[in-house]
């Protein structure tokens, strides 16, 4: 066995993928109040709404389950739901900027699914519009969407195009025609190329590719011919992301296929090492977790300049501290707190109609936590944390020695560095810093971090 294959073996163990902290299965949703969230949110945006929020908006709807997935998601035909559903999402943030004493600077806003572009495109220039209202449009901010190449029409593109979106993003994840069928994610290669050129042709400034190694049927040799794919239509981004197989969480949708169709996690060590040289070889960088840009991208910058961000949306240019999430199941983070909105369509229009912020569990953050979140967001964002309190450092550096005896890590003076060979593992290394984790039973509460 080699020193990759023990080091798989040694730490490819349950754990966060770190959203956040504390991670969702610790919150203390007994102590969270709507009120206690409202004036944690109001604290917020005094303090931070010169540097701008950022909008999540959840669009749960699809027209068939892919069955890698787990996203909040309801699955429908039927169209007619829309409306109904962008009018709750506006209603939801009117509440909002009822709590707000002035217009808010948006910095950035993001669409994500489900399916984005299962609304047309007309419903979606409604929603932005509205919720672009009483607002202002920070000179330097964001826009964003998730495309389904299967369904993300010239139209959408142009119409989010024209109300300042430069930044899409294509789920992908697999161009094996086996690999497709048993994810129930059909979509030949020739849709994603026409696609992606026309949101090139239109102006689009960062394309970005959502791949996923270790699913069902994939091996080395077929997943390298979906990367290369990939590098003939050069997205700015990519996305390669480890399936997560938690289908005691998320239920029958990950149970298309059987365990042993998976690849072993040794071999689905080799399909992601592989995938990395290939795109290291045609000029992409890594960037935080799971994350590859080209350096002409607004990603790569503000990894190479320190400013890269991570939160609910996933790796951000733009390090706000209030995130407001919109739509079921959202989560909003206020720096200080977290909440998340109901989970069902019905019970999320029904509270909104009520004139409640239709929360149902949430999250106040101690000082003790707020000191650990950052060096998480440290280490996933930089690779590197500094610790200068004495008595941290005692018990830190004792969870952190044997990733140290397997060069995961060098640590000088009062400064923590992942080295090349403990980016693979960076779950492992944050879960050093988690004070949850050290006498709780978390089996089946996370995916396996390799």
């Amino acid at each position: 066995m080699n020193k990759s294959e023990r080091l798989i073996n040694k730490y490819n163990v349950q754990g966060p993928r770190y959203t956040s902290y504390p991670t969702v299965p610790f919150w203390k949703t007994e102590s969270f109040s709507l009120e206690k969230w409202k004036t944690s949110v109001q604290r917020s945006f005094q303090e931070n709404n010169q540097d701008g929020i950022s909008i999540y908006i959840h669009l749960p709807f699809c027209e068939s389950l892919c069955t890698f997935c787990g996203c909040h998601k309801h699955i429908t035909k039927q169209h007619s739901v829309e409306e109904s559903y962008i009018d709750a999402v506006i209603r939801e943030w009117q509440l909002y900027l009822k709590l707000f004493e002035k217009k808010p600077l948006i910095k950035e806003l993001h669409l994500g699914g489900g399916t984005p572009t299962f609304f047309s495109s007309e419903n979606l220039h409604y929603l932005i519009t509205h919720v672009c209202q009483n607002t202002t449009i920070d000179s330097q901010s964001e826009f964003s969407f998730e495309g389904h190449p299967n369904n993300t029409s010239e139209q959408h593109l142009k119409t989010l195009y024209d109300l300042g979106f430069r930044r899409v993003s294509f789920g992908i994840q697999d161009y094996d025609t086996v690999v497709q069928k048993a994810i129930h994610r059909i979509q030949p290669f020739e849709k994603v190329k026409t696609v992606h050129e026309i949101a090139n042709r239109i102006g689009y400034t960062s394309i970005s590719h959502d791949l996923i190694f270790g699913l069902p049927h994939q091996t080395q040799e077929n997943f390298l011919q979906t990367i290369h794919l990939t590098n003939t239509l050069k997205p700015d981004r990519i996305s390669l992301y480890s399936y997560a197989h938690v289908p005691w969480i998320k239920g029958v949708g990950q149970r298309g296929f059987r365990d042993e169709d998976l690849p072993s996690a040794s071999e689905k060590r080799k399909i992601y090492e592989s995938a990395k040289k290939e795109l290291y070889n045609n000029g992409y960088y890594e960037v935080g977790m799971d994350h590859f840009a080209l350096t002409s991208d607004s990603l790569y910058n503000a990894f190479e300049n320190k400013k890269l961000h991570r939160n609910f949306m996933g790796y951000t240019t733009n390090n706000t501290k209030l995130l407001i999430g919109l739509g079921v199941s959202a989560i909003s983070d206020s720096w200080y707190g977290y909440a998340q909105n109901e989970k069902t369509v019905a019970d999320y229009i029904r509270i909104v109609d009520t004139g409640k912020i239709p929360v149902f569990r949430g999250h106040l953050l101690t000082q003790r936590e707020l000191i650990v979140r950052q060096h998480i967001l440290n280490l996933i964002c930089h690779f590197k944390t500094d610790v200068y309190n004495t008595e941290d450092i005692a018990e830190i550096l004792h969870k952190l020695e044997p990733l140290i005896r397997d060069g995961m890590l060098l640590i000088e003076n009062n400064s923590i560095q992942v080295t090349e060979t403990g980016k693979v593992f960076i779950r492992n290394i944050c879960m050093c810093f988690d004070e949850y984790l050290v006498d709780s039973n978390h089996t089946n509460l996370f995916s396996k971090t390799v």
